[in-house]
């Protein structure tokens, strides 16, 4: 289906790249498939208490104290999060999370950066002040824009985050093989589709220098999210930024492991077990 997408889309945008962008923002922007429950999340799924916020299913755990927000990315739902939110139960934590509109069990259609932000700030109002935030994938800009535009936390976690907001862009073009006049058109339609023809928005929505310290987790095989955008992060974010590699994890099998939950959550708690000299990826060059 993707090679038959993509060799439709090129053929298109070969004679009209502006119509060739249209489309391509039209497929662009939907996520096709949701994902559902998985057995092994069905336990952590079924006990939470639901309620539901602009236009988001959201789903609580816990008594309410030392709150931790848990935002997932695209085509997922916020049950990914079993083992986190077992994890956190454990430790006296109280987890909150959301399907995006158009994900899970939320009802489309899906929103931009700017509902998500709305989304995590009623939730900060509703649950908050966070403990903690970890985000996951398309995510992570959506909780670091919040975060800097006022939503307050104590420490954050990302996980096969995306730094570049036009990353999106180039990745869904990349992954169809189309080309860079496409391309363009595909960000002037999410321009206007999504922020009034706000061209700012690629620099606006990016990763910039944060204050809260932050735990950057990644993997070396991740075909989703490329393992270049964690340079990116770690050198956008500033000092407060520390890194976690992982391996042979993936995109998203990485939210499962033992491992990165304990090293997540020990970070949360302010008890680092991040070895001396991991905050810089090995053979990324910061000052870049």
């Amino acid at each position: 289906m993707e090679k038959l997408i993509g060799t439709g889309l090129r053929t298109i945008g070969a004679v009209s790249p502006r119509l060739g962008g249209r489309l391509a923002f039209a497929l662009w922007r939907r996520p096709l498939a949701r994902g559902a429950v998985r057995d092994s999340e069905r336990a952590v799924h079924d006990a939470a208490r639901v309620e539901e916020i602009d236009g988001a299913l959201t789903y609580a755990w816990g008594d309410g104290r030392r709150p931790v927000l848990l935002v997932h990315g695209w085509r997922s739902r916020a049950s990914r999060y079993a083992g986190f939110i077992t994890r956190l139960l454990e430790l006296g934590y109280s987890p909150v999370s959301y399907d995006a509109p158009g994900h899970g069990d939320s009802p489309g259609p899906i929103v931009s950066i700017l509902g998500h932000q709305r989304i995590i700030h009623a939730l900060e109002k509703r649950y908050g002040p966070f403990e903690g935030v970890i985000a996951h994938s398309l995510g992570v800009p959506f909780v670091l824009y919040a975060l800097r535009e006022g939503v307050a936390a104590q420490r954050v976690v990302v996980i096969s985050g995306v730094a570049d907001f036009g990353y999106l862009a180039d990745m869904f073009c990349a992954t169809l093989g189309l080309g860079p006049k496409v391309n363009q058109q595909l960000r002037r339609e999410i321009e206007r589709g999504y922020f009034d023809g706000d061209r700012d928005i690629w620099t606006r929505f990016s990763v910039m220098t944060g204050k809260l310290p932050l735990l950057v987790v990644h993997n070396d095989e991740d075909n989703v999210v490329h393992p270049e955008q964690a340079r990116v992060l770690l050198r956008n974010y500033g000092a407060q930024a520390h890194f976690h590699p992982t391996t042979g994890l993936g995109h998203s099998r990485i939210l499962q492991d033992p491992a990165v939950i304990t090293e997540a959550v020990a970070f949360l708690q302010d008890q680092q077990s991040v070895q001396e000299g991991s905050d810089v990826p090995e053979g990324l060059d910061l000052s870049a």
